[in-house]
């Protein structure tokens, strides 16, 4: 009788394990997160840190943020450049896309890492790579 606990104690710990592991959506994110991925990407971020084409460009970009709301909704906001649009996730969440932008051409935005505090993503126009880690505004 105790081999049969032990046995099934351990067959559940494996599928456990094994479901964790697939709950890993992006690169750069924790195993698991009790937080769904809409609340998540829903706040006001400000960029961190930024990147073109692995250059560092942060300074250039100081006092741009986004906001994204979880029914949809999106804008950008940059000094005397803003601008409004909406935002759905697409690719099995992996992506997000931008549509509607005032001043801007619709953009995917491919997700590095997205918790509560943080959200990483790039895009690409062209052959340029933006990489844009964000922060909590």
């Amino acid at each position: 009788m105790k081999n049969i606990k032990f046995f099934s104690a351990v067959f559940i710990a494996a599928i456990m394990l094994t479901s964790f592991q697939s709950c890993e959506k992006y690169p750069e994110n924790p195993i698991i997160s009790l937080v769904s991925r809409a609340e998540r990407v829903s706040n006001t971020w400000k960029v961190d840190n930024y990147k073109l084409n692995g250059n560092d460009y942060t300074s250039l970009v100081s006092g741009y943020t986004e906001t994204f709301t979880k029914e949809g909704a999106y804008s950008y906001d940059w000094g005397i450049l803003s601008g409004t649009g909406t935002w759905a996730f697409e690719n099995k969440d992996e992506e997000v896309r931008i549509t509607g932008i005032d001043n801007q051409t619709t953009r995917t935005l491919y997700i590095v890492k997205l918790q509560e505090k943080e959200f990483w993503y790039y895009y690409l126009d062209g052959t340029d790579k933006h990489e844009f880690h964000m922060i909590e505004n």
